[in-house]
């Protein structure tokens, strides 16, 4: 297998959406979710696209995705384990970040996005924009990182090559905004749940969601919703994401190749 360096998915591309806003997981100024959407989802669709095409660059993408949702889940072990904090930590690790196929869901953006947002309450839309911003970000990161890794990005990668190939031109701006977008996300769901009536909202609009063509976008906001209406505190579950993924992130973008991936939080 051969993957080239370089290429559109380095990580000091600007990101997606308009860069430089929303810092350490605060909201964006005001702006139209569904312009935000189209943007991110066309984006998202494009780099795709591109990897598909290249079956080196697909595999070696493919085994980066599977090791980091591995990572993650060795990493939040605990969250996972709690009864608590289970359904939350799952979801961000299944729905916000995961190895799964979203090609389904591109399809779906891309063909309905009049109908989305048309059906979807705004302060939902900006949920589901921030998410797509936070898909076609980590898409990038990971063409990147399989770029970088080359014949490494395979059965055999560790966690100390991973390091290598993470330590890029622009990697730390990146990395702190995809940190920073998973955040925004969290505490935009918990300002839905505190609002029973988008609830009920989403329940009634199921039927017509699946319909209309835009199940997955439903399913999605539906599962997050279900998950933070069960957190028994949205602000420590974030904080303690916040606390150990920067810690690894310093630790990583300081040089530390082994034994990084249990590095204690800070804070």
């Amino acid at each position: 297998m051969s993957v080239s360096a370089g290429g559109p998915g380095s990580p000091d591309d600007d990101p997606p959406g308009r860069p430089g806003q929303g810092g350490r997981g605060q909201p964006d100024p005001p702006d139209d979710a569904g312009e935000r959407l189209a943007r991110a989802a066309a984006q998202v669709a494009s780099l795709r696209r591109a990897i598909a095409a290249d079956a080196a660059l697909r595999e070696a993408t493919g085994a980066v995705k599977r090791w980091q949702a591995a990572r993650l889940a060795r990493t939040h072990a605990d969250l996972l384990a709690d009864a608590g904090t289970a359904p939350a930590a799952r979801f961000f690790l299944d729905d916000l970040y995961g190895a799964k196929d979203f090609s389904r869901r591109d399809a779906e953006l891309i063909r309905l996005l009049p109908t989305l947002t048309r059906l979807l309450p705004e302060r939902a839309l900006h949920t589901v924009a921030d998410a797509v911003e936070l898909d076609a970000l980590t898409e990038r990161l990971d063409e990147a990182l399989a770029r970088a890794l080359g014949e490494a990005a395979g059965p055999a990668l560790d966690e100390a090559a991973y390091a290598r190939a993470y330590r890029q031109p622009g990697a730390g701006q990146a990395r702190s905004h995809q940190l920073d977008l998973v955040l925004r996300i969290g505490r935009s769901l918990e300002g839905l749940v505190s609002h029973p009536a988008i609830g009920r909202l989403l329940s009634a609009m199921a039927l017509p969601a699946r319909l209309a063509g835009v199940g997955q976008m439903h399913d999605f906001l539906s599962r997050g919703f279900a998950a933070f209406a069960g957190l028994p505190s949205t602000g420590a579950f974030l904080a303690r994401i916040d606390r150990r993924e920067r810690a690894i992130m310093g630790a990583l973008l300081a040089g530390q190749d082994r034994h990084w991936i249990d590095q204690p939080e800070s804070g």
